[in-house]
C-alpha cells in the first residue's frame, strides 16, 4: 500500500501493519476530540514515524497513486481539528 505524507513523499507501507495505523488514528481522533494538544502531537509523530521507519520510500521519479494521504508532519492542532474529528486520512 502507498502512504503519502503531504509535503514529504510517498512510502510503500506493509499492509500487515495497517491495523496499527488505524489504532493510532483512533487515538488521534480521541485526543483531538478531547482537546489534548500534547497527546495529539505525540500520537501523530508516532504515526508519521511508523510510516517512515516501516515503509520504503517511493522514488521521486516514480508515479504511483497514494491509498492513504497523511497531513504534513508539522500540522497544527487547529488544522488537525478539521481533519481528525469528522474526516481523517484513514477513514476517507
Amino acid at each position: 500500500m502507498i502512504v503519502r505524507i503531504a509535503g514529504e513523499g510517498q512510502y510503500r507501507f506493509p499492509g500487515a501493519l495497517l491495523d496499527h495505523l488505524k489504532e493510532l488514528d483512533r487515538k488521534i481522533v480521541e485526543a483531538v476530540a478531547n482537546e489534548d494538544v500534547d497527546e495529539f502531537h505525540k500520537l501523530y509523530e508516532q504515526m508519521v514515524s511508523q510510516v517512515k521507519s516501516q515503509g520504503k520510500p517511493v522514488a521521486h521519479d516514480e508515479i504511483v497513486e497514494s491509498e492513504i494521504i497523511l497531513p504534513p508532519s508539522d500540522i497544527t492542532f487547529k488544522e488537525a481539528k478539521n481533519l481528525f474529528v469528522r474526516s481523517d486520512p484513514l477513514r476517507g
